[in-house]
């Protein structure tokens, strides 16, 4: 026997459509910035080099792998809220905050550095996502998720910065 559904069920989570829109497109945004921060950082893994190039390519790839989950988590939350996920390149591009990395023979260290200015770029978004999530859209399970990715990326940011200093 086919299950074959004949409506579409009316979301009824105690956030308006309107709210929950806002917050589809403001996470959509950080799904975009995540997916650019991910390639970026997939890429630096598989062109670093130089004497440190064993300890910044097992660096990069284990920052690579803690983004992937984010990635599926946020997909879910704007599916949660009642709209789809953004879901090409083209789209990311056009809603990131991130600039792609386009350039060729980056040294290790502007690696680095470029990788904790998206990370702080990020986690500025994420802050202010959080309180508008709390403050303005009533949603507090979008305001925990938020911040939860904001503490895993102020560490990150707070390793990346530590190989900066001397």
């Amino acid at each position: 026997m086919n299950f074959i559904p004949q409506k579409t069920i009316e979301l009824n989570i105690g956030i308006s459509q309107e709210n929950r829109q806002e917050l589809s497109g403001m996470l959509n945004a950080l799904l975009a910035d995540e997916m650019l921060l991910y390639i970026k950082t997939k890429n630096f893994h598989w062109n670093v080099k130089g004497v440190h190039f064993t300890e910044y390519h097992e660096l990069f790839d284990e920052q690579a792998t803690a983004i992937l989950p984010n990635i599926d988590a946020i997909a879910e939350r704007v599916r949660a809220l009642g709209f789809p996920s953004a879901g090409s390149m083209q789209e990311y591009l056009q809603i990131t905050h991130l600039k792609e990395n386009t350039q060729r023979g980056v040294k290790s260290m502007d690696m680095i550095s470029r990788l904790l200015n998206d990370y702080e770029t990020v986690i500025r978004h994420l802050r202010e996502g959080a309180d508008k999530a709390s403050e303005q859209y009533h949603d507090e399970g979008t305001n925990d998720f938020l911040i939860g990715l904001m503490k895993e990326h102020e560490k990150t940011a707070w390793m990346l910065r530590s190989h900066l200093e001397e």
